[in-house]
């Protein structure tokens, strides 16, 4: 099985804290499908990466987060396809995500892209239970635009869970640029960390907490981050912010003391999802 890299690591600890999360009595999201695809990839993964990152005690703060940012992003999607049945979404670092089997009581058009060696392993491991598109290929890397433009350039969702705050800036303001330019009258929703932890001593703090308490290695660190979300409105052609969203404002965040920051914007600005309309 091949190697994943230090970036793709971060596939293996969103899907063990969706997994484990969904495990729980009352769980936030159900997700059986990734609950066995943890368990496959336990079996065939280096001694070394279970033993640093799957064997590891997650935080329970960790594991409510990613749960309830998954079940966020799966109520975009589902809106965005009651809007456009026609639609296609375009699910951009998908790692082990398994939202495809999440909402599967309609039909539905999807696509992800990853890097080629997740991809292969995600192809080897799902078998012929993904009857949907795959592209191995960096999102950087705009090949995988002109493949999805020759299905479809329009009424489109490109979900970025959990990427952009891992890529240089240049090549994320790239990236809004020629979607901006590749597509028209759609949608991208993304995750951001606030500018400030993209270096100095900010930066440190985050790189020392993710290798303490999720075995990250410095492949992991956060690369980019904006300073609002109305700043990524300047990366390309008709980029505009329709919506924001911390996970300080659901109410099943815990430990539950934190609903007493959700008013407080630097807590709830530190990383959060922008939804943007293209065009």
């Amino acid at each position: 099985m091949d190697v994943l890299s230090h970036v793709s690591e971060t596939a293996l600890v969103t899907l063990k804290a969706r997994a484990e999360g969904a495990r729980e009595k009352n769980p936030l999201i159900r997700d059986e499908k990734g609950i066995e695809l943890l368990e496959k990839l336990e079996t065939c993964l280096p001694a070394e990466t279970r033993k640093r990152i799957l064997d590891r005690k997650m935080p329970g703060s960790v594991i409510n987060h990613i749960s309830l940012r998954s079940r966020k992003y799966d109520s975009y999607t589902e809106e965005f396809l009651q809007h456009n049945p026609e639609g296609l979404v375009v699910s951009l670092g998908c790692g082990f995500d398994t939202r495809f089997w999440r909402l599967s009581g309609n039909a539905w058009r999807y696509i992800e892209v990853d890097l080629p060696p997740l991809i292969g392993v995600k192809k080897e491991l799902l078998g012929d239970a993904a009857t949907y598109r795959m592209i191995g290929c960096s999102v950087l890397d705009k090949k995988w635009m002109m493949e999805v433009q020759r299905i479809q350039d329009r009424k489109i969702l490109f979900l970025a869970e959990g990427l952009l705050m891992y890529l240089p800036k240049p090549e994320v303001i790239k990236l809004f640029d020629r979607i901006s330019r590749f597509f028209s009258r759609s949608f991208i929703v993304f995750e951001v960390v606030s500018e400030r932890y993209t270096k100095g001593i900010w930066k440190k703090m985050v790189d020392a907490k993710m290798e303490r308490s999720l075995g990250f290695g410095a492949g992991a660190s956060y690369e980019s981050g904006l300073r609002n979300a109305t700043e990524v409105e300047s990366y390309g052609s008709g980029l505009k912010v329709t919506d924001e969203w911390s996970y300080f404002e659901e109410e099943d965040i815990k430990p539950a003391v934190l609903k007493l920051f959700r008013n407080w914007r630097f807590m709830t600005r530190t990383q959060w999802t922008v939804k943007a309309s293209i065009g």
